[in-house]
Order: structure tokens, then C-alpha cells, then sequence
């Protein structure tokens, strides 16, 4: 078995994107946008691999693949799935809901209430957690250790695949799976009208409001569809803007939660953004606004969906 991480040193980005995405079910605040996975502590077998480490490079020895897999996100819960490994999970959090397999395994709440009694009752080798989920303090006063990995950038969400391939002990697998994403980026890329291509996107991720920057992955996606970014790259990849702001930007096309956009023209001066007034909006229904907000496996078929609707808008009108 392959196994282990490439250690790197910690950082901590401003806006939780997958938090948002979850937040929005349930009306929470914004946290770190961090991935950590959990590994129940034991005495390394003999043979047993080199250290796993997570971003922190703290080294997390591990005897075999874990065989029970808790996933309390449901990034992870995809990625274990499409890792050939979704047969491993026996719980999963509350907002999990690909593939449709894992609907049918215990729920074990979310970030703010993950149920740690049942999960422990599992038994599981592994739980895959977010690092702002307050079971991650408790799981540790009982001998747990943590793997902290971010999601923030493509090329974030390829070293996470990469990890969780080595965890699960099938390492070849990440690559393969990676390679189907740029593939289907490209075929994604190829079906842009030429009209759009060039266009500044606001990409909306909580109407406080938070918005997806070049930096971020569905920035680089975007970039990648070859689009442009609304917001500056040096205000980060989840920036928080003034609402002012983003009038003043006067992005040409407006993508966010299907919901979000509806409301839009309500709040104070963005009734005159010219993409609300011009129809020059992308309002994703539910599932594919997940799709497009997990930084994970299918990252892929998140451009087809942002390309489909680029395929729908009407050609730019006049600035």
C-alpha cells in the first residue's frame, strides 16, 4: 500500500465556501473554508506505511486503509465515493446526498452538531470532518487526531483527492480521477459561445455578500471556461464585499443561488446592475449550485453546468 501526504505548512482562508453552501440550509454564519479528516489513534503495525501528514505537518501513522469511513462533509463524502471507496462509509452528515447510495446510511448531524455519540457507536476507522465542526475538540480529548487539508484552489482540491487516494490505499486512483476533471473542463470549454467569452462573472456564494474570487477554484473554473473575474484576485479567493462594491464593479454576468438572484433587484442599488436588468444571470437550482460549490471529484461536470448556462445567456448588450 501507498500511503502519506506531502507535508505543508498550514494556512487558513477567510470565508468558508462549503460552509456557505451548507449555511444556506440552515440560515449559520461563515467559517474557515478548511478540510481536515479525523483518524482514530493506534499503534502503528509492523511494515505499516510512512507517516501520513496533514497541511500542519503533523504525521498521522496508519497500520492499514481504514475499512469504516465516518464523512461528515459532503466533499469528502463525494471523494471517497468516486475513489472507488464509497462501500467503506457507515455514516455520513446530515447534507450528504451524492451518490444517491449514501441517503440510506445513518445521518450524524452537521458542522454544529455532528452526533458524536452515534458516530463513536460505528465504529468507524476514519472521520472526515470540517475543521470549524465543533465535534473536532471532543473527538480529540478522546484520543483522536486530526488531518487538516484546505479546499480552496484547484490545485487544493487535487492534493486533497491525492491524500484521501493514499488514506484509502489506492493512490493511482487520484490521477485518474483528476484527468477526467480536466477532461471534461475542456469539452465544458469548448461550448462557450465565443460572445461570452472574456465577460466578467460575479459568482455569488452567501448574499452577506461573499463571492468567489479568481483565486478560488470556481474562479480558476471560470477562468478556465474562459471568463473573467468581477472581483480583484487580491482581495483572496472568498472575499467579503461591501454590497456597494459590487455595484460599482457593474459585473457582465451575475451567478449565484437560484433564490439569491431572485432577490437581488430588492436590495439597495442593485436593481441597477446592468446583467439583473439585461437578464444576464446564472440562478442555479439547488442541486446543481452544490455541484458547482464542492470542491471536489466532480468539479468536472460543475463546468458543463456553468457552461450550459453560459450557452443560455443572451449576447452582451451595451456597458
Amino acid at each position: 500500500m501507498t500511503c502519506g501526504a506531502t507535508p505543508r505548512s498550514a494556512r487558513f482562508a477567510a470565508v468558508a465556501r462549503e460552509r456557505a453552501i451548507l449555511s444556506r440550509r440552515r440560515g449559520a454564519r461563515l467559517a474557515l473554508p478548511v478540510v481536515v479528516a479525523t483518524i482514530a489513534l493506534r499503534a502503528p503495525a509492523a511494515g505499516a506505511c510512512p507517516a501520513l501528514r496533514d497541511d500542519r505537518g503533523v504525521p498521522i501513522n496508519l497500520g492499514a486503509p481504514p475499512r469504516r469511513i465516518v464523512s461528515l462533509l459532503p466533499s469528502l463524502t463525494e471523494a471517497v465515493c468516486v475513489l472507488g471507496a464509497c462501500d467503506r462509509l457507515v455514516g455520513t452528515d446530515r447534507f450528504s446526498n451524492w451518490p444517491a447510495s449514501v441517503a440510506a446510511l445513518p445521518k450524524l448531524g452537521g458542522l454544529e452538531d455532528a452526533q458524536i455519540e452515534r458516530i463513536v457507536a460505528l465504529k468507524p476507522d476514519v472521520v472526515l470532518v470540517s475543521i470549524s465542526a465543533r465535534v473536532i475538540d471532543r473527538l480529540e480529548s478522546l484520543g483522536v487526531r486530526v488531518i487538516a487539508l484546505e479546499s480552496r484552489d484547484r490545485a487544493d482540491v487535487k492534493r486533497t483527492l491525492t491524500v484521501l487516494a493514499r488514506l484509502l490505499g489506492v493512490p493511482g486512483k487520484a490521477d485518474e480521477v483528476w484527468a477526467n476533471i480536466e477532461r471534461d473542463t475542456r469539452a465544458a470549454a469548448a461550448r462557450v459561445p465565443a460572445a461570452q467569452r472574456g465577460q466578467r462573472v460575479y459568482f455569488e456564494i452567501d448574499s452577506t455578500p461573499y463571492a468567489a474570487g479568481a483565486g478560488s477554484f470556481i474562479g480558476q473554473t471560470l477562468h478556465e471556461l474562459g471568463l473573467g473575474n468581477a472581483i480583484p484576485a487580491d482581495l483572496g479567493p472568498f472575499p467579503r464585499l461591501n454590497p456597494e462594491f459590487v455595484v460599482r464593479t457593474q459585473p457582465d454576468i451575475v451567478m449565484a443561488a437560484q433564490e439569491s438572484v431572485a432577490e437581488m433587484p430588492k436590495r439597495p442599488g442593485w436593481n441597477t446592475l446592468r446583467a439583473l436588468r439585461q437578464g444576464r444571470t446564472c440562478a442555479f437550482p439547488t442541486g446543481a449550485y452544490e455541484l458547482i460549490s464542492h470542491p471536489g471529484p466532480r468539479m468536472g461536470e460543475a463546468a458543463a453546468a456553468l457552461a450550459d448556462c453560459l450557452a443560455r445567456l443572451p449576447p452582451p448588450g451595451p456597458r
